[in-house]
């Protein structure tokens, strides 16, 4: 969610309903960072986390970028914009955020694309700040758990946008893992707790993946369409609209594998979109920007999990209540279950 949908307003609903809200800095300015996690402690004293992107190594071919960019010619005439920079902002500023969340610490702080350094994980925690690390296999997480991180997150290939991978090559097909049977993976591989993330949307789908030894969940997609969210009104129409059927998982519009519901943009320059992230992802943002401005959701990268669906337009803090609600009657109906 780190293209502005995990705004303040959305993170502090979520925590003040006893959840555990986000802010998304993967694509943020440390100076925004800063400046959001400020506003987040004035809507809300509750914990909460902000997410990091690790920094990518340089491998994306500049041939395949190029080639990709004339692709795209087409599409910055058809929006009446440039193709953006693919140069630009490969140093997202990642030190100096983490200099600003070991000034300032938070409660939480999880990390997305790879492992960071262990002497990253234990400055955090010497200032009291709780990590997460995301992992797509059970190898993966055992990466996490040598590196030190206090918890993994196991994303399923059902997740809404960025898969979590460390390691992004040109022979990624898309193949990954279900929720479920990854987290019984990674529970039987690691000793730390272990967050399920991918395609959750009803609290009994909480309670499965509490029921398959997830410590807890993460929602993203669920969220997406709540009223505090800052994804565009494009975007949370589309989830539930039947002229989006379906998702896929595409380089399109950042060069690394991302679900996202299929669309004219995805359908006709997936096929050629190059491993060259974030190349890519500075590449289309001035074409995605035009898009949502002509309000044409044809050219949008429309992040969704398989789930997409089920979403629900409420407030976030409702929303929370609805699942937790959902949760405790899908748990009841287990016990009941179980005690036949």
């Amino acid at each position: 969610m780190a293209g502005g949908v995990a705004v303040p307003q959305l993170a502090a609903a979520v925590s003040e309903a006893g959840g555990l809200g986000f802010l998304a800095a993967g694509y943020k300015t440390a100076d925004g960072m800063y400046q959001e996690i400020k506003q987040l402690r004035g809507l809300t004293s509750r914990p909460f986390g902000v997410n990091l992107f690790l920094p990518q190594p340089e491998t994306a071919d500049p041939a395949a970028v190029g080639v990709y960019a004339h692709q795209l010619a087409g599409e910055a005439s058809w929006y009446e914009t440039q193709l953006g920079d693919p140069d630009s902002g490969r140093d997202d500023g990642y030190d100096a955020k983490l200099a600003v969340l070991l000034d300032n610490p938070v409660p939480v702080v999880s990390f997305h694309f790879g492992v960071p350094a262990r002497e990253v994980l234990d400055s955090l925690r010497r200032v009291g700040t709780f990590t997460l690390v995301t992992a797509t296999t059970a190898e993966e997480a055992r990466a996490v758990e040598r590196a030190g991180a206090d918890a993994v997150i196991a994303q399923g290939v059902e997740a809404g946008g960025h898969q979590g991978t460390h390691r992004d090559v040109p022979e990624t097909d898309g193949s990954g893992v279900g929720l479920l049977s990854l987290v019984a993976q990674v529970r039987e591989s690691v000793g730390i707790p272990v967050v399920a993330a991918g395609g959750i949307m009803r609290g009994g789908q909480i309670a499965a993946v509490l029921a398959a030894g997830a410590a807890a969940a993460q929602l993203g997609t669920a969220f997406v369409a709540a009223h505090e969210s800052g994804a565009h009104a494009l975007h949370k129409r589309a989830l539930t609209d039947p002229l989006y059927a379906r998702t896929e998982l595409t380089r399109a519009f950042s060069g690394r594998p991302a679900r996202a519901l299929v669309n004219r943009f995805l359908r006709e320059h997936g096929p050629y979109a190059p491993a060259a992230y974030p190349d890519v992802h500075h590449l289309t943002a001035p074409l995605r920007k035009a898009a949502a401005k002509a309000g044409d959701a044809q050219g949008l990268a429309l992040w969704a999990g398989q789930g997409h669906r089920m979403a629900r337009e409420l407030p976030a803090g409702q929303l929370v209540e609805v699942l937790a609600a959902e949760l405790a009657t899908a748990r009841t109906a287990l016990s009941a279950g179980g005690a036949r």
